[in-house]
C-alpha cells in the first residue's frame, strides 16, 4: 500500500492530542494485520487454493495455516453455511504482479472465478483483475502492480456493514480502537472515493450493504485478526476506554500466542494476537 499511497487522500477526524495513536505511540505498541481465520471443509483442497495462489503452508500450534507476506491464513476443518459475501467481511485482495497470468493459472487449475475474471476491472485503473473463489467460497479479489517484487502480498479486507450507519462511523470506530490512519480511496471511482483506513501496510475498505448481513459464524471467513505489539497494556486501556471484550486477555489460551478476542458494531469477530510474527 505504501506504493500507492499517492493515490490516497489522508482526513483527519480527531485532533492528534485525542485520539489513540498518540497515546499507543508513546507507549511504543502498534497494530498490523496478522490473520484470517476460514472455516474449510476440506484442508486439503483448500491448502491447495491458497498455495497455488501464492502462499507457503505451515503449522501454527497443530493447525494448518497458509503464510503470505502480510497475513496469515488459518484453515479450520468444520461445517461451512456459506461463502464470505452476504456478511460483514465480504471479501480480501492481494496484490501480483500480473494479474492477467494469475487468474488465467488458477482458472486452468479449475478455480471458481467470477465470470469477467482475467479482464481488467472497468474504472479500476487497471489495478483490478477481478474475483476468484476458494472451494469454500471465500471471495479472493486479484490486484495487480507491476512493480511487485514478490510473488503477492496481501492488499485489502473489505468490510461491509448495514443499517444505514455511515462508512464514516465503522472508519471512525477502527481509527479509535485499532488506531487505523484513516484514508478515501479513489479507486476505483476518484468522484466517489471508499472510505477506507489503514493498518500497517493494509487497507480495510468500509461500504455499506442495502441488504441485511448475516453472522461470519461458520462461513468461510469467520473471523480477522490483528497483530499487536504489547498486548496487555493495548487491552487493558480499550477496557478502560469501554471496549467490551467476547474474550479477555489470555497468554494461555493459545499455546504459541497471546489473545484477545472482539466483536466490532457492525458484526465482524476480531482477534487481537501478540506472538504470531514469530512464524
Amino acid at each position: 500500500m505504501k506504493r500507492h499511497i499517492s493515490i490516497l487522500i489522508l482526513i483527519v477526524l480527531w485532533p492528534l492530542s485525542e485520539s489513540w495513536a498518540q497515546v499507543l505511540a508513546l507507549d511504543g505498541a502498534g497494530v498490523a494485520l496478522g490473520h484470517l481465520d476460514t472455516n474449510v471443509r476440506d484442508v486439503e483442497s483448500t491448502k491447495k487454493f491458497w498455495i497455488l495462489l501464492g502462499g507457503k503452508p505451515i503449522k501454527v500450534d497443530g493447525t494448518d495455516v497458509v503464510k503470505f507476506p502480510g497475513v496469515l491464513v488459518f484453515l479450520r476443518k468444520g461445517e461451512v453455511s456459506g461463502g464470505s459475501t452476504g456478511t460483514p467481511v465480504d471479501h480480501v485482495g492481494f496484490w501480483v504482479p500480473n494479474g492477467q497470468e494469475v487468474v488465467a493459472k488458477l482458472k486452468a487449475a479449475g478455480v471458481k472465478a467470477s465470470p469477467t475474471a482475467g479482464t481488467r476491472r472497468e474504472g479500476y485503473r487497471g489495478y483490478s483483475w477481478g474475483d476468484v473463489y476458494s472451494p469454500d467460497d471465500l471471495m479472493v479479489e486479484i490486484m495487480e502492480d507491476k512493480n511487485l517484487t514478490r510473488q503477492i502480498e496481501s492488499d485489502h479486507i473489505h468490510l461491509f456493514g448495514s443499517n444505514g450507519v455511515p462508512e464514516s462511523e465503522v472508519q471512525a470506530w477502527y481509527h479509535t480502537v485499532l488506531d487505523a490512519r484513516l484514508i478515501l480511496d479513489p479507486v476505483p471511482n476518484s468522484a466517489n472515493p471508499i472510505v477506507a483506513a489503514l493498518i500497517g501496510d493494509v487497507e480495510l475498505k468500509f461500504s455499506i450493504s442495502p441488504d441485511p448481513l448475516l453472522p461470519t459464524k461458520g462461513r468461510a471467513l469467520e473471523r480477522i485478526g490483528f497483530e499487536v505489539k504489547n498486548l496487555e497494556l493495548f487491552c487493558e486501556k480499550l477496557e478502560a476506554s469501554g471496549v467490551k471484550f467476547d474474550e479477555p486477555y489470555s497468554k494461555s489460551r493459545h499455546a504459541s500466542f497471546a489473545s484477545a478476542e472482539l466483536t466490532d458494531p457492525w458484526g465482524t469477530p476480531i482477534e487481537l494476537t501478540e506472538g504470531l510474527n514469530r512464524f
